[in-house]
């Protein structure tokens, strides 16, 4: 049976691909999931329209990024901490804490965007990348002082 994806199927292929599968694994499973379409005509000019509409908005959802990667160029976020004897922190400094610092001044950042390797667990200036969308990254500056 001859079908067309629908959206990307790491076993099959790409949005858009016309593949040949069994014809119960098409209709028992890939088509009542959405996964797939059968390959006619009508469906292959439906899954294309499907893919501009999606690139369509994927471009919008980039120039908005773009926009508020311009608006963060500058901003830096100041966070104080607990320290103890010989400036130890108490604890560290996570993405969450870093997007409160970032919501404080008016920036709606997910934490999940906010791309820490790990925890910052000394004091210091430190450059914090935040990838807004998968082509647009923008740094920050976090200060992180003791109280």
């Amino acid at each position: 049976m001859k079908i067309i994806l629908r959206q990307d199927f790491e076993q099959l292929g790409k949005t858009g691909d016309k593949v040949e599968v069994k014809r119960g694994y098409g209709m028992n499973y890939l088509i009542p999931k959405k996964i797939a379409y059968p390959a006619t005509p009508g469906y292959v000019r439906m899954v294309q329209e499907e893919q501009r509409q999606k690139q369509v908005q994927v471009n919008k959802q980039k120039k908005q990024a773009e926009i508020t990667a311009k608006k963060m160029e500058n901003v830096s976020v100041t966070l104080a901490v607990s320290v103890g004897e010989g400036d130890k922190m108490f604890g560290s400094v996570t993405n969450q804490d870093i997007a409160e610092g970032l919501n404080k001044q008016g920036f709606d950042i997910d934490r999940k965007k906010i791309v820490l390797d790990e925890p910052i667990k000394a004091l210091g200036i430190y450059s914090v990348p935040i990838k807004l969308h998968p082509d647009v990254e923008v740094k920050i500056k976090v200060w992180v002082v003791k109280e």
